[in-house]
């Protein structure tokens, strides 16, 4: 069984850096869903940590990372550095999402200007 969302993300999505345990737990990507829904800002910024590390690497799919850093932003509305941090993962992953990610930086630059 999975103990935490980041072993939940692993064996469904697998790891760059790690090889996929086997586990017997459900694999069916609404049950990962309802636990990302209902983590805490910390589980989910320790799973996209270990999953991935930098902008471009790790095999979450590139809507894990929207939806995650979307859930973190909810809960962490006046973070300035996680607002960049969802900006520069939606610029890798876009261009769909360029205006988004202009607008996340235009709001962390008005919390705490860049140095």
């Amino acid at each position: 069984m999975h103990s935490t969302l980041t072993e939940h993300a692993r064996c469904l999505f697998g790891d760059e850096y790690r090889p996929t345990p086997e586990c017997d737990g459900p694999h069916e990507q609404f049950y990962f869903i309802e636990k990302l829904t209902f983590a805490d800002a910390d589980t989910i910024l320790a799973m996209l940590r270990e999953l991935c590390p930098g902008y471009l690497d790790g095999l979450l799919p590139v809507w894990v990372r929207n939806l995650s850093y979307r859930l973190l932003l909810l809960q962490r509305p006046d973070d300035p550095d996680l607002m960049r941090e969802a900006a520069s993962n939606l610029e890798f992953h876009g261009p769909d999402w360029d205006r988004i990610a202009a607008e996340l930086r235009q709001r962390a630059d008005a919390l705490n200007p860049a140095s």
